[in-house]
């Protein structure tokens, strides 16, 4: 049975974490990306990763589990060097298994290279297509992979290891936030879209790329600014620099759920703080969507700052009425089917004393299949809740995402078949009320980008997949790339 079909919450799998360091002021790069993975933990739970180079030999070490059951102190002494990269990861694209785990490294004509990424590669099966026609043997099943022939088959043909990643940007579509170690240089590079987070900061006289703020905060750092939609920074023994050929070419679409689920409510994306964010999604809430009540409870871990927000509005009082147990991951499997309907009650339990004869407000970030939540609507009537009235952090998900986020296919979301209506008897809440379109976008104003509502809306800011692979004549690309060997 799929692994994934025995995961307890019924969730978006996070994306992606990447850290990488280009450190000026000692040699233990190894520990420096443990504490940034750890502080990225929150965005992949499957498997991560560090690479470290000393000189030209490259350190790496990987496997599944989470950050602080892969990594111990004699590993972690092992990796030594001046350049390190990190990555947590949640299978979006590619199985779950440790193959596919990152960083990925790969040896070619021009030294090293490594890669982690985040995000996924639209048209990344037309290009394996290609590349495997021409021979080339892949390894995994990720896009990573995809990314590395593409940089390395460039840097081949020009002077610098930035000017291959500027020429893959030509090619490569979609979204992808990548951290990149060779011998003598960290590159990090956004989509020109800028669809995932990546920022820049430094420790000491050591400069860091990552995903969000909070893994700076995590290793005592300080942020100096947001990588732009489509820059290349590169940072080497001379400092750092970028290059912006595919800045500004197209309008930004940052996912805008980093806001309602992803981003650490202490990380700053984009210029706003998440948990504002999620504060102010609470408080549109309140407005779109009133009702009388006793109590209002947020669903750890993201629900929690909203539910502030909505209770805020209201003038109903804020309280604890779920308990998570926090030593049970995202990945914690359940050996039958009825043990896995039940499971969510190990991971979730209702404060009685909270929520005993009271009407109940219940702000979550999303409903997606519609399992978990009518579990925990019926955790708190157990414990003797009046009425459940639940309240959603963002429209209805209607179409699947290419981007990066595990949103699955249409057949799977329960809004595709069931109006709120319908759901809310589903789930067996008293009553069900989604945030708007309009309120979502309201949730991001003050930041420094606009957004992708793709899930929501159906409006792709690329070519899907699917219709990239409509017009794709596989006989037509072999002949193509036929060629002769001349001795």
């Amino acid at each position: 049975m799929d692994k994934k079909s025995l995961y307890v919450e019924d969730k978006l799998g996070e994306e992606c974490g990447v850290f990488g360091i280009f450190n000026n002021d000692d040699n233990d790069s190894g520990h420096m990306a443990y504490y940034g993975l750890y502080a990225l933990q929150h965005r992949g739970q499957e498997s991560c990763g560090i690479a470290v180079i000393d000189d030209t030999v490259v350190k790496t070490y990987k496997d599944m589990g989470l950050v602080n059951e892969v990594f111990d102190d004699d590993i972690l002494d092992g990796l030594k060097g001046n350049i390190a990269i990190g990555h947590v990861r949640y299978s979006t694209t590619g199985g779950s298994n440790r193959i596919n785990s990152q960083p990925i490294i790969s040896k070619y004509a021009k030294g090293i290279l490594a890669i982690a990424h985040n995000g996924n590669i639209s048209n990344a099966s037309k290009l394996r297509m290609e590349m495997e026609h021409r021979g080339l043997i892949f390894q995994t099943s990720s896009d990573p992979e995809i990314i590395a022939y593409l940089i390395a088959a460039e840097r081949v043909k020009t002077t610098s290891l930035e000017n291959a990643v500027n020429r893959m940007m030509d090619v490569a579509k979609g979204a992808y936030s990548l951290v990149i170690m060779s011998a003598k240089k960290l590159v990090g590079c956004r989509d020109p879209l800028g669809m995932r987070p990546l920022v820049l900061g430094k420790v000491g006289n050591s400069y860091v790329l990552a995903s969000e703020t909070c893994a700076l905060d995590g290793i005592g750092g300080e942020f100096i600014r947001d990588v732009e939609p489509g820059e290349i920074v590169v940072i080497d023994k001379d400092g750092v620099r970028s290059i912006k050929d595919h800045c500004g070419k197209v309008p930004s679409k940052f996912c805008i759920f980093e806001y309602v689920y992803f981003a650490r409510p202490d990380s700053i994306v984009e210029g706003l703080s998440v948990h504002e964010a999620r504060r102010r999604a609470g408080r549109i809430l309140a407005k779109e969507h009133p009702v009388e009540a006793d109590m209002v409870i947020g669903v750890p871990d993201s629900g929690l700052d909203a539910a502030l927000g909505y209770a805020e509005e209201s003038g109903i009082p804020y309280g604890i009425g779920l308990i998570k147990n926090r030593y049970i991951g995202r990945t914690f499997i359940a050996p039958t089917q009825g043990a896995r309907e039940d499971a969510v009650k190990i991971k979730l339990n209702a404060m009685r004393a909270t929520v005993e004869g009271k009407r109940i407000v219940m702000i979550d970030d999303s409903i997606v299949r519609g399992t978990t939540c009518g579990r925990i609507v019926k955790i708190l009537k157990d414990a003797g809740a009046k009425e459940v009235h639940m309240r959603v952090c963002s429209p209805p998900f209607l179409w699947p995402c290419y981007y990066g986020t595990d949103v699955p296919s249409k057949e799977h979301l329960i809004a595709c078949r069931l109006n709120a209506d319908e759901i809310c008897k589903q789930i067996n809440a008293d009553s069900l009320g989604y945030l708007s379109l309009e309120g979502l976008h309201k949730i991001g104003e003050g930041a420094h980008t606009t957004f992708c509502d793709a899930c929501f809306t159906g409006n792709y800011p690329t070519v899907t997949p699917e219709k990239e692979m409509e017009n794709v004549d596989e006989k037509e690309i072999r002949k193509s790339l036929k060629f002769e060997i001349q001795y």
